[in-house]
């Protein structure tokens, strides 16, 4: 019986047309990130098993891929109590850890304030379906070492431009600041305590609804008093229709009276600056936005889009992680575009600045000689591919068409440069 020949489950094959129109929107995307004066680094898909594990990665930490120590025996199997006693390595489930411990590696080498380009695939062991793999691609931008709002305006910038770039209209940015969220907990009645677990659940909303949330909260046997706030505040939120202008004035109207009035004109003034760039990409401001990832510390930020039920990208401060690994405490603040998610809502286009041509062979060809003609042509800064001519030439134009070429021309044993090619459109 033949072998499986499927990729395992939840990871994809790319056919040549697939690939080439990710690698074209992932050009856009890198010269976007580049032109706004990010560097590209590159970090090794494996980090240390303790590292993945040592409480920066939130739940996806529970997902993580481990990678079994050399020369396990029976016993070292037996006397394991836990599955990661038997791993010392794993496959980096985001591209945030790995940086941070770049960063701590290489602090010396990098400018004071270091902006940083991350586009490389990570894995996770979700749930496989549709929007959600086991193996995908992030595209991150991260600033370290600047404190001030400046790094979250810069990473803001930089992904709307990107998204106007790509042609994706209709997203808007939800903007939060985990501060506000935990000082809103505490004023309707939260004990600090139980904000961990609480945000956990308040991270559902969107998936199980006002009921669902207030459901979960009453089953852990949180305070009734604080859920009925809760649920109050809840129901005022979503009874707002209306979309107001992200600003001062929207954001205390939406959260309760008490909450520090120096990180509402933070969150606002962040807003103005990001108005000020006139982009078609809406602000709005979203109080129950949590972001699951544990380390983050200040603001965070979303992409939505109507057309997605999950976000398209997120990011936020997050000043702790890289101090864990310093001994020192780092400004950082990233934003992560979903690259997977993006790529689906595009139009199929796989353009290329280049020329493609085909040059279709007679038989009697003399392949030295169609080398030669290929190598002119790729000189003058063309894509070019070689092929025998059959007998019925049309399946071929269609595949050639698909493939991306524009134009063919057919080479005989009369031709001898390129000037004697005919090149005709493909389309």
């Amino acid at each position: 019986m033949a072998s499986p020949v499927s990729p395992p489950r939840g990871m994809r094959d790319f056919l040549p047309a697939e690939k080439r129109r990710r690698e074209h929107v992932l050009a856009k995307i890198r010269r976007v990130y580049t032109a706004h004066g990010f560097d590209e680094i590159e970090t090794p898909v494996m980090e240390d098993s303790a590292r993945l594990h040592a409480g920066l990665g939130g739940d996806n930490e529970k997902l993580a891929f481990g990678v079994l120590k050399r020369g396990l025996t029976p016993d070292d199997l037996r006397a394991a109590t836990d599955p990661l006693d038997l791993a010392d390595l794993g496959l980096r489930f985001d591209l945030t850890v790995p940086l941070a411990r770049f960063y701590a590696s290489h602090r010396a080498e990098l400018p004071t304030v270091f902006r940083s380009i991350q586009i490389a695939p990570v894995w996770r062991a979700e749930r496989p379906q549709k929007g959600r793999y086991r193996q995908f691609v992030q595209c991150d931008i991260d600033i370290v070492g600047e404190s001030g709002a400046i790094a979250e305006i810069e990473l803001i910038a930089a992904t709307i431009a990107t998204l106007e770039s790509l042609g994706l209209d209709g997203c808007s940015i939800r903007i939060n600041d985990r501060r506000i969220l935990t000082a809103m907990l505490s004023s309707l009645g939260f004990a600090e305590s139980d904000h961990a677990s609480i945000v956990i659940t308040v991270d559902k909303l969107d998936k199980i609804g006002r009921g669902g949330v207030v459901a979960e909260l009453a089953e852990r046997g949180v305070d009734a008093g604080a859920i009925a706030a809760l649920d109050d505040l809840l129901a005022a939120q979503t009874s707002d229709t209306g979309t107001a202008r992200f600003g001062r004035e929207s954001i205390a109207r939406a959260v309760p009276a008490d909450v520090d009035a120096g990180l509402i004109d933070e969150l606002a003034s962040l807003g103005a600056a990001i108005d000020a760039l006139g982009s078609n990409v809406e602000l709005v401001f979203d109080p129950f936005l949590v972001r699951g990832m544990g380390y983050y510390t200040g603001t965070i930020f979303e992409i939505a889009h109507p057309s997605s039920s999950s976000a398209l990208g997120g990011g936020g401060r997050y000043d702790g992680m890289i101090g864990r690994f310093l001994g020192t405490p780092v400004p950082a603040a990233g934003f992560s575009i979903g690259f997977e998610r993006i790529v689906d809502l595009l139009e199929a286009d796989a353009s290329d600045d280049r020329d493609s041509v085909a040059l279709v062979a007679d038989p009697d060809v003399d392949p030295a000689r169609l080398v030669k003609l290929k190598t002119a042509l790729i000189e003058t800064g063309a894509r070019v591919r070689l092929e025998r001519k059959p007998r019925n030439v049309k399946p071929l134009f269609a595949s050639l068409a698909a493939a991306g070429f524009a134009s063919v021309a057919t080479v005989t044993s009369s031709t001898e440069t390129i000037a004697d090619l005919e090149l005709r459109p493909l389309a």
